[in-house]
């Protein structure tokens, strides 16, 4: 029997947050090595099993991948959650892309000076309803199907509704203008494994506060 991945993160969402989403959603358990200290994290590098010298790393299928990216790429071609043609992969990379652009801005708000967040919030607000959020309520409307691409769920439907949700804990009415992207929220989020994945107790992580930007800032820093 193959073995679980091992994710190598600190205890908190970061950059690992959508890898352990992906393999939520495809239904694969998964093991934690959390790195709690800076002697960790340096005990990894001087191991040697960081290639670029940082986290998130993987151990899957005999490999220690890094890079969110190839990591979250990898995932996505193994449980097949990719789209079915090269055409659909391009238009899930184009949309992955803007996920990722929005989500690190939402990542990175807790690590903000007090006194930028009310700004930074007021950005993340506007570049959401008035960039990112019309995109996908179109998309929606214009095909007409249940997922975001080629009618089959995918990885795109998964990074999206991570999104979405982020983007909620920050202003709880961000969708209030989107009526298709909220009845979409409800579909993909009871999808068998998603739900389990949102109930409490699970393996998601939860917001980032204070105390666990912190720690990140000591370990990383």
């Amino acid at each position: 029997m193959a073995s679980k991945p091992r994710l190598h993160y600190f205890e908190g969402r970061g950059r690992m947050e959508s890898i352990r989403w992906l393999l939520a959603a495809a239904g694969v358990e998964y093991e934690e090595q959390l790195i709690k200290t800076k002697e960790d994290l340096e005990k990894l590098k001087k191991d040697g099993v960081l290639l670029f010298q940082q986290v998130p790393m993987v151990e899957i299928d005999g490999m220690k991948m890094v890079q969110t990216r190839a990591i979250l790429n990898y995932v996505a071609a193994k449980y097949n959650l990719c789209g079915k043609d090269l055409k659909d992969n391009a238009l899930m990379d184009m949309y992955i892309e803007s996920m990722m652009d929005l989500g690190e801005m939402i990542m990175l708000h807790p690590f903000k000076p007090a006194d930028d967040k009310e700004e930074r919030l007021a950005l993340i607000t506007e570049r959401a309803t008035t960039r990112y959020f019309p995109v996908f309520e179109k998309v929606l409307k214009d095909h007409g199907q249940n997922y975001l691409v080629g009618n089959k769920f995918s990885r795109a439907d998964v990074q999206l509704l991570e999104v979405i949700l982020m983007a909620e804990e920050l202003k709880p009415d961000i969708l209030s203008k989107f009526s298709l992207l909220k009845a979409y929220k409800g579909r993909i989020s009871n999808i068998p494994t998603i739900k389990k994945f949102l109930q409490p107790g699970s393996a998601r992580k939860p917001p980032t506060d204070e105390k666990t930007a912190a720690e990140a800032i000591k370990i990383f820093h």
